[in-house]
Parts: structure tokens; sequence; C-alpha cells
């Protein structure tokens, strides 16, 4: 037998909706600031934030079982693997001519 799924309230959805348009703004204004090069550091601060919060609540893994964490970890594992692999050829491209 599976246990029922835990039940989460509209209220909850509603409070992380409106955290995400805050930090939408927040992305915004963010860049309407000139910080040099903490700009990307700023930037990427709010979107995985809001990452976080959408996988957490609006794709249910939160209240999800131990496996389905595993199995998105291996998600990011896998994606920062191909970012790593894609940076490494960019930035040696102009090394070699």
């Amino acid at each position: 037998m599976n246990p029922s799924p835990p039940t989460v309230s509209a209220t909850l959805y509603f409070k992380v909706w409106g955290i995400l348009l805050a930090l939408l703004l927040l992305t915004w204004a963010v860049a309407q600031v000139n910080l040099g090069p903490l700009n990307i550091v700023a930037a990427m601060t709010v979107a995985v934030a809001k990452l976080l919060l959408v996988i957490l609540y609006f794709m249910h893994v939160r209240s999800s079982p131990r496996s389905t964490w595993l199995f998105v970890a291996a998600g990011f594992f896998w994606f920062f693997i191909m970012v790593a692999l894609t940076m490494g050829d960019y930035l040696t491209r102009g090394a070699f001519r």
C-alpha cells in the first residue's frame, strides 16, 4: 500500500508564488544596478533561489520519497558535468590558433 501524498494547501502555493514574484522583481533590480563582476553572482543567487522553490514546491519534490531526491540530484550532477565540458571547450577555443 502506498501512503497518500501529503496535501498542500492553496495558501502555501500562493505564498511561494508571491515569493517567486518578489524574486522576479529582485532579478530586475539586480540587472539595473552595476555591481561589476558581482552582477553574475547576484543574478545566479536569485536564480538558484527561484529554481529551488519551483523544484521543491511546484514539482512536489519536498514531500517526495528519498529516491526522487536521488534522481533530482543525479539530474543536477549530469547538468554540471555538461556545463563543465561546455565551458572547458569554450574557454580553450582561442588557445590553439
